[in-house]
């Protein structure tokens, strides 16, 4: 097979190796093993690259946004390799904001097609090796590396880190990683490399011991970000929770001793998008109504962004929320605030709940207003309808957010 486009490669991605973005639980490959003898079939060996690591149930996209943005701003060439996009598969993989070029995904597909491997990978570990492949060819000094699912057995552990970072623990993804926190905790944990620094993001009292006992185990140095002292941030206007997270990214930097200043982290915030292509963490598109895009796909994610939602002058909240079938969405829309006014949406990927799930959920919730089986639609007829004071959230999954057209708002 020869690729002549670059929609052909990525719908060969796709289509030949199975993706937990598409295809949910029975995509879910851990393990080490084929990631180490992809790269090394690839001959790709990130040796000369300063490996930072990044896992956590929430945060971790926006940590290591931080982290690569101020890197960037200190002039340093850094890849960045998140999960998952939104609008196009190159949002994964960037160098100093720059997504991956076409050409080099469709070169790096027909490498691995030609290799004539004698098992199949995962998409994500495709995806993974294509990332470090491309750092690795341009020179990167820094890799920001964000776990996919987990730690211990993410494919992203065969990296040999400088620092491993964890934000937090939650219940999330608890089929694969465990029913308690404790559980999810030391899958996480297990990015922790001998003697290298470990930062944990929020301290978790059922978990704090935990960290530290794995931390000694591995002669690895912990310290926990939000127990110290970060006056440098406290004036900035961020939400709570990025506080949090940006507390994470400096806490991780200066284990690592890169330089920063206030005017660097001003100008990290500054450039925030155009250096990381971050995007969708509570992010403004409208003014009049007040709408914004939000991420947030777990409880405690949710949480956050409704405590961040309390500093915005707003009347009434309108709630446009779709989910994947795997999430407990009873629980999330307990935590929409009573007077909230909720519409749910079923998006194009095939993980989403359905418009008969949907309409199910709304017998039994008065404060659900409508079911949808297309986000654009909903949005654009709360925007005729609803008063200018108002506040339209779009929130649940990347992958509403995905099918969300931009250009309606401009």
């Amino acid at each position: 097979m020869k690729f002549e486009t670059y929609t052909q490669a990525v719908s060969w991605l796709f289509d030949q190796f199975p993706s937990y973005q598409n295809n949910g639980a029975s995509a879910y490959k851990p393990g080490l093993k084929q990631t180490t003898d992809l790269l090394q079939f690839l001959g790709v060996y990130p040796e000369n690259m300063s490996v930072i690591h990044v896992a956590g149930t929430n945060g971790k996209g926006s940590t290591c946004s931080y982290m690569s943005s101020i890197l960037t701003e200190n002039n340093e060439k850094v890849g960045l390799f998140t999960s998952p996009h939104i609008f196009d598969f190159r949002e994964r993989i960037r160098i100093n904001g720059v997504q991956i070029d076409e050409a080099s995904v469709v070169n790096f597909c027909q490498r691995v097609i030609d290799l004539h491997l004698g098992f199949e990978p995962s998409f994500f570990e495709v995806t993974f090796a294509m990332a470090i492949d491309h750092f690795q060819r341009n020179n990167c000094s820094y890799a920001v590396i964000e776990t996919g699912m987990g730690g211990r057995l993410d494919s992203t552990n065969v990296l040999q880190s400088k620092i491993a970072v964890i934000t937090n623990i939650g219940l999330d993804h608890t089929q694969f990683l465990g029913e308690t926190l404790p559980e999810i905790a030391m899958e996480k944990a297990g990015i922790i490399k001998s003697s290298q620094p470990v930062v944990i993001g929020q301290t978790q009292k059922e978990i704090e011991a935990l960290f530290i006992e794995k931390a000694n185990s591995f002669s690895a140095p912990i310290s926990f970000a939000d127990k110290e002292n970060w006056n440098i941030i406290e004036s900035l206007e961020l939400p709570e929770h990025q506080k949090t997270n940006l507390k994470t990214a400096l806490c991780a930097l200066q284990k690592l001793n890169v330089p920063f200043s206030e005017e660097t982290i001003q100008k990290a915030l500054q450039n925030l998008h155009s250096n990381t292509g971050l995007f969708g963490r509570l992010t403004k598109v409208s003014e009049n109504p007040l709408i914004y895009l939000d991420v947030s796909h777990n409880q405690d994610g949710i949480q956050a962004t409704l405590m961040d939602l309390r500093t915005i002058q707003f009347d009434q909240l309108h709630i446009v929320y779709g989910a994947s079938q795997d999430k407990n969405v009873t629980s999330i829309l307990s935590l929409f605030p009573e007077e909230a006014l909720i519409h749910l949406c079923e998006f194009r990927n095939n993980r989403s709940l359905k418009v008969v799930d949907l309409v199910t959920l709304k017998k039994s919730e008065p404060r659900i207003s409508s079911v949808s089986n297309n986000v654009n639609e909903t949005v654009k007829k709360l925007m005729l309808e609803v008063p200018k004071q108002d506040l339209i959230l779009v929130t649940g999954s990347f992958f509403l957010l995905a099918d969300v057209d931009l250009a309606a708002f401009k």
